[in-house]
C-alpha cells in the first residue's frame, strides 16, 4: 500500500500564524503529540507537545519563536512502510505527506498505520493462528503453503520473526479455517516445529482484546 492510500484530513495542519495554546488545543482533540505546521502548502516541520511546553510564551503566534523543527515527511507514492520507518526513527504520532511538487497533501496517523496492519494481518477474520519454529537455512515458505492448503487451508496473512543471537526464526500463520488439529499433525508428520497454536475461540477474544486495549491507549 502507497502512503496516499492511508492519508487522512482529519488532523488539520498548524499555520506559523497559530498560537502554542492553539496547538496544545488541538493536539488534545486529535489525541497527537506532533502537528504539523504549513505555510503556503510548504511543510516548515512538526512540532512537538513538548516543544510548546517548553516555550516562555506559548499564547504567542508559532512564527515569532525561534523553533527547532523536524521535517520527517513520505511522498505520496512512497510505500507504507517508508511511514513505519520514520515513526519508529523520530517517534512521531504521525508523518506529513507532500506530493511530487513538494507541496503538504495531508498526515498519516498512528491510529491509520494500526488499523491498515490489522486489517492486512487479518485480525477481524474467522481462523486459527499457527506459530512454527524453524531454522534459517530450512526455512521453505513453498512447503508451508503446500501443507496448509493440502488440509483443504489458506493463509490470510503471514509475519516472519528472527530470533536475537539464534539461526532460528518464527513463522505466524493466520488460516481461515477454525479447526486446526489436521495442519498441526501434518507439520508434526514433516517433522515442523509448532512453537505455538490458537484455535479461534482460544485466540480471537484476546486479540481482539489486546487491540481494543491499545487503540485506547492510542486514543488517551
Amino acid at each position: 500500500m502507497l502512503a496516499e492510500e492511508l492519508i487522512s484530513d482529519t488532523i488539520p495542519p498548524l499555520k506559523p500564524a497559530d498560537s502554542g495554546i492553539k496547538a496544545l488545543h488541538w493536539m488534545d482533540e486529535f489525541r497527537v503529540s506532533h502537528l504539523p505546521i504549513v505555510h503556503k502548502g510548504e511543510l516548515l516541520g512538526l512540532i512537538s507537545d513538548a516543544d510548546i511546553l517548553d516555550l516562555n510564551t506559548p499564547e504567542q503566534e508559532l512564527s515569532k519563536h525561534q523553533l527547532s523543527l523536524i521535517r520527517p515527511f513520505v511522498y505520496k507514492h512512497q510505500h507504507v512502510y517508508d511511514v513505519m520507518k520514520l515513526i519508529k526513527r523520530f517517534s512521531i504520532t504521525l508523518v506529513p505527506v507532500l506530493d511530487e511538487e513538494n507541496q503538504y497533501i495531508g498526515n498519516i496517523g498512528l491510529r491509520d498505520l494500526v488499523e491498515h496492519f490489522a486489517g492486512s494481518l487479518a485480525v477481524d477474520n474467522p481462523g486459527g493462528v499457527i506459530v512454527l519454529e524453524l531454522n534459517q537455512n530450512d526455512y521453505s515458505l513453498s512447503q508451508i503453503a503446500r501443507i496448509v492448503e493440502e488440509n483443504d487451508t489458506k493463509i490470510l496473512s503471514l509475519s516472519l520473526n528472527g530470533t536475537p543471537d539464534s539461526m532460528l526464526v518464527e513463522l505466524t500463520l493466520k488460516l481461515n479455517r477454525e479447526d486446526i488439529r489436521s495442519i498441526l499433525a501434518s507439520f508434526k508428520r514433516f517433522n515442523i516445529q509448532v512453537k505455538l497454536s490458537f484455535q479461534q475461540n482460544e485466540f480471537s477474544d484476546d486479540l481482539q482484546n489486546r487491540f481494543d486495549q491499545f487503540m485506547n491507549f492510542i486514543n488517551m
